[in-house]
C-alpha cells in the first residue's frame, strides 16, 4: 500500500491516512512521505485537520531542546533541493505560547536560515487555514540554541526572496506528520510541504 495512492483516493479520509502513517516505523513513514508530489501534497492539505497544536511539534521537550522535522516541499527546484528540515525549540520563557525555529537545508548557507516564530492560529481566518502558523514576519526575540545560526530578519539578504512576508499554515495529518501551505502577503502560493517529526529530540 502506498500513501500517494491513498491520498488521491476520494474515499480515503484523514483518519484512515493517520492510521496508515501511525502504523509505520520512522523510516517507513519518511519513505512514504518523500514520494508525495505537488498534487498529492495539495490533496493531503485539503484532507488534513486543522487540529494541531504546539505539542505535536515538540512533544514534551523542555525549553531550548531542539526537535527536528524532516521536510519535503513542492518548489520547482531539483529533487535534492526540495528536502529540508524545520528545527523547533521552546523558548526560555516556559509560559510562552510559541516556538522558535529555522529552516535547515542544502541552501541554508546561501539564502539564510529563514527564522520564524510558530504559534497557534489566532483568528477565524487563520484557523480556516490551519492550527499553527509558522510566521516569517517574526523572528526569535530571545536566545536560541547554541549551534543554531545567527538570527537575522527575513528581509535581509537573499532570504527575502524566499521567506520575507511569508506565513506557513500547518494542519495535522497523524501523530508525527503535518502538512503546510505557504502564503505570501496573505495570498496562497500553491506551494505545500510535509513535515515528519523525529521521534526523539536531538
Amino acid at each position: 500500500m502506498e500513501l500517494s495512492h491513498l491520498v488521491m483516493d476520494p474515499d480515503t479520509d484523514i483518519a484512515e491516512l493517520a492510521a496508515f502513517l501511525d502504523g509505520l516505523n520512522a523510516s517507513q513513514r519518511w519513505m512514504q512521505l518523500r514520494q508525495l508530489g505537488r498534487d498529492q501534497q495539495r490533496r493531503l492539505y485539503h484532507k488534513a485537520s486543522g487540529r494541531i497544536d504546539l505539542a505535536q511539534l515538540v512533544g514534551d521537550a523542555g525549553s531550548h531542546v531542539e526537535v527536528v522535522h524532516d521536510g519535503l516541499n513542492t518548489l520547482a527546484v531539483p529533487a535534492p533541493l526540495r528536502r529540508f528540515q524545520k528545527r523547533f525549540c521552546r523558548p526560555s520563557d516556559q509560559g510562552a505560547d510559541e516556538l522558535f525555529g529555522y529552516n535547515e537545508g542544502p541552501l541554508r548557507r546561501v539564502i539564510g536560515p529563514g527564522y520564524f516564530v510558530a504559534s497557534p492560529c489566532s483568528d477565524a481566518v487563520q484557523r480556516s487555514l490551519g492550527g499553527v502558523v509558522v510566521d516569517y514576519y517574526r523572528v526569535p526575540d530571545g536566545p536560541v540554541l547554541d549551534g543554531w545560526p545567527r538570527v537575522v530578519p527575513n528581509r535581509k539578504g537573499l532570504q527575502r526572496f524566499v521567506y520575507d512576508q511569508t506565513r506557513d499554515f500547518l494542519r495535522r495529518v497523524s501523530s508525527h506528520v503535518s502538512v503546510g501551505a505557504a502564503f505570501k502577503r496573505g495570498r496562497p502560493l500553491d506551494h505545500y510541504f510535509v513535515l515528519c517529526r523525529r521521534i526523539e529530540p536531538r
